[in-house]
């Protein structure tokens, strides 16, 4: 069973797993058509007065686009022994496999967005997009770009407003 919470109660497995191995950020497309990727990078906080989840995604990632057609997404947190499945959503393109069908994970509907959170997850964000920005190669150190840009394939920030946070009870 699932309930929603406050952030402050699941905020500390959230950070955990972010530093570790990882969450799925989940996104459906406006035909439909969902996928999942794993995401390390991440900031929870407040922005314009608004409690943000803040995901950094690269242009050429399939969740971009479904990200850009709807203004939407979740966080999920995953639980333990899902090693497996976030290597797989961290390598493969959703563009050329259904993610879900593939790894066994089940698509739930969402109480306030229609990007699904994902059921074998221990907690979820859902996420309204309310500002994006797109990383400026100019403003980073030469440092950053050497070691995450080397492709200079800059993120797009999504700033999205936490509409609700789900855990299992």
């Amino acid at each position: 069973m699932k309930v929603e919470c406050e952030i402050k109660d699941i905020f500390e497995e959230t950070f955990s797993k972010l530093g570790s191995e990882g969450l799925l950020l989940a996104a459906m497309g406006q035909d439909g058509k969902i996928n999942a990727m794993t995401i390390g990078w991440g900031l929870i906080g407040r922005v314009w007065s608004d409690p943000i989840f803040m995901v950094a995604v690269r242009p050429t990632r399939h969740t971009h686009r479904l990200i850009e057609e709807t203004n939407e997404f979740t966080v999920n947190v995953p639980c333990e022994g899902m090693d497996e499945i976030m290597n797989y959503c961290g390598t493969v393109s959703g563009r050329d496999y259904d993610k879900f069908k593939e790894v066994g994970l089940t698509a739930e509907k969402g109480k306030r967005v229609k990007s699904p959170i994902i059921a074998e997850c221990i907690a979820h964000y859902e996420c309204k997009v309310i500002g994006k920005s797109k990383v400026i190669p100019k403003l980073l150190s030469s440092e950053v770009k050497r070691r995450y840009y080397v492709s200079e394939n800059y993120h797009t920030l999504y700033f999205g407003k936490i509409l609700s946070t789900i855990r299992k009870k």
